[in-house]
């Protein structure tokens, strides 16, 4: 299990780092909410578990959680000396999935890990188990993942056209067509509108060798997640 912990007080740290250790789980150690925040978005790690104090320097602990959650589900633990109820549930509404009370017994925090953990893990499977392939999509929350991972900067109207894509896996459906099932027919605009859309979507989820959203030249587009461009 790979964590990032951010922490400011250094024996903190050094306490976990040891039983860490004893149980093979890799910590990495930040000291600033700042740093944290960049760490989290800039590193290729792929985190199974973050702790974040809720006091920091640079950005405190609730800040960074909700910054986090804008573009990530990966499990969130917090550690506070704040005891009371009503602190307790900002740090939860604001993303976190459990939260230690400081000072805390390490064997505690270990078990929380463990458990907080478990649950990810089955809700990820569960989730896989309904969601074939690369994208998993929700409507009730209007997210996708692509690979286990949210995007975060569809608009609107593509939400809703790689929505109907990737619920017709392909299928092949002509400009007006698309217009008629996915802008309605009330939508008044020309079949470019689907073009420009399509291109921006492309940029988003793919690349130019697995775009997929596939052009059927001479009649529209099609959604396939297991032909490459090349293969077109």
């Amino acid at each position: 299990m790979k964590i990032l912990v951010v922490e400011d007080n250094e024996s903190v740290c050094s306490m976990l780092e040891m039983f860490f250790s004893k149980e093979k789980f890799e910590g990495t150690f930040v000291h600033d909410g700042s740093k944290g925040f960049k760490v989290f978005t800039e590193s290729k790690q792929e985190w199974d578990l973050l702790i974040i104090d809720w006091m920091l320097p640079g950005l405190d602990g609730v800040s960074l959680c909700r910054k986090i959650r804008e573009s990530s589900k990966v499990p969130i633990i917090m550690l506070t000396a704040k005891d009371s109820e009503s602190d307790q549930v900002l740090g939860l509404e604001m993303g976190a999935d459990d939260y230690v009370t400081k000072p805390f017994s390490p064997l505690t925090l270990m078990a929380r890990i463990k458990a907080v953990a478990r649950r990810f893990q089955q809700t990820s499977q569960e989730s896989q188990g309904k969601n074939e392939g690369a994208f998993n999509i929700r409507k009730e929350s209007r997210e996708v993942f692509l690979h286990k991972k949210l995007v975060t900067n569809l608009t609107p109207k593509e939400f809703d056209l790689l929505s109907f894509f990737i619920e017709h896996p392909r299928q092949v459906f002509t400009r007006e067509q698309l217009l008629e099932r996915v802008w309605g027919y009330q939508f008044y605009g020309d079949e470019r509108t689907v073009d420009v859309h399509v291109k921006r979507l492309r940029n988003k989820i793919g690349t130019q060798e697995q775009p997929f959203v596939h052009t059927v030249w001479g009649v529209g587009y099609k959604f396939d997640e297991t032909v490459s461009q090349n293969e077109n």
